[in-house]
């Protein structure tokens, strides 16, 4: 990403002197009813680049400071607070909790050939009237 930042203005900087050379003429500026300055048509463009780029540069080298300080009071803010190490001497050695009640695992179901059901036969959801009705 460097790099590309790097060949951007290098390539802005090699258009902004081309642009100089081929436009160096005098150019007269007439800034209020009695103020008028005599300058070359390259500084009169950079002057107003300079213009532009510089507050808004400004503004959002702020805008980004202020942004990042935020971000890392947040990540401070969300990291867990470290734990205490607590020393205990071996007289006050708290009994290790008791091992939680589990139920035992029920008995498989094995039923014999006598209790299982042989299935129901299907039943029509059509009965004999609506067979005659046609429907």
């Amino acid at each position: 990403m460097q790099f590309i930042k790097t060949l951007f203005w290098v390539i802005l900087a090699v258009i902004l002197v081309v642009f100089a050379v081929n436009n160096w003429s005098p150019t007269s500026v007439l800034i209020w009813q009695d103020i008028r300055i005599d300058t070359k048509l390259p500084v009169l463009v950079i002057g107003a680049f300079l213009l532009g780029f510089v507050p808004l540069w400004i503004l959002h080298r702020t805008s980004k400071w202020r942004l990042n300080r935020r971000i890392k009071t947040l990540e401070a803010a969300a990291r867990p607070a470290p734990v205490p190490a607590t020393t205990t001497s071996s007289a006050t050695k708290p009994s290790p909790a008791p091992a939680p009640q589990t139920k035992p695992a029920a008995a498989p179901l094995d039923l014999g050939k006598e209790q299982i059901s042989e299935p129901a036969t299907a039943v029509s959801p059509i009965t004999g009237d609506d067979k005659a009705a046609g429907t």
